[in-house]
């Protein structure tokens, strides 16, 4: 058998789910796995202050809270959806933009199949819509400036130069103090769990 007919295109989750990363199922996947695995990567590659990695796990809920708090009239799909919205690095990893940029689309191609994967397992749609997008982006973006400036060493005007000023969100704000994976892991599943008993509730008539 040849190296390319026996490559493995799939990963072993510890649900027992096998997850192919070039055609993801949603019926493998699992919340338990993608909360375990984003609780266990790290942001800024690991190159942050404090006592543990500041987890892929911890930065989605603040990135949540933050859109939660600038879109109070958001959906709940909305707001699980920002949750989720860097759900497929449970499987590719958390990948620094400046690296992105080199890698180009194979990697674009691949988070956006799992991302489909994942949002229709939970009902969601395969991709929010555009300006959807474009807010759950403008909060990671706030979110990016605030780990930058208090946990990954950047100045504040190196962080404006690169994430721009936020307004209307304060550090106080949000919980930046690093977790350890467990403690991360466990208020991933928590937001996710009372976000889904609210779209529960909302579909009663």
């Amino acid at each position: 058998m040849s190296a390319t007919t026996s490559a493995r295109a799939w990963q072993r989750m510890l649900s027992g789910r096998r997850l192919d990363l070039l055609d993801p199922s949603p019926l493998d996947v699992e919340i338990s796995d993608i909360a375990h695995g984003l609780a266990r990567v790290a942001r800024w590659n690991g190159q942050t202050r404090g006592n543990h990695a500041f987890s892929v796990a911890q930065h989605c809920l603040v990135v949540e809270e933050i859109f939660r708090r600038c879109n109070e009239a958001a959906s709940l799909d909305a707001l699980q959806m920002t949750l989720l919205h860097d759900a497929p690095e449970y499987v590719i990893g958390d990948m620094i933009s400046p690296f992105k940029s080199v890698v180009g689309g194979g990697y674009k191609t691949v988070e956006a199949r799992l991302e489909a994967a994942i949002h229709i397992r939970f009902g969601l749609a395969p991709h929010p819509a555009k300006d959807l997008k474009v807010l759950i982006k403008k909060a990671d973006t706030i979110a990016a400036y605030f780990e930058a400036t208090e946990l990954a060493g950047f100045t504040a005007a190196e962080a404006r130069k690169f994430f721009g000023q936020p307004r209307g969100i304060t550090r106080e704000m949000l919980p930046l103090s690093p977790l350890s994976a467990v403690e991360a892991q466990a208020m991933f599943i928590a937001r996710f769990e009372a976000i889904e008993a609210e779209r529960a509730k909302a579909l009663v008539p």
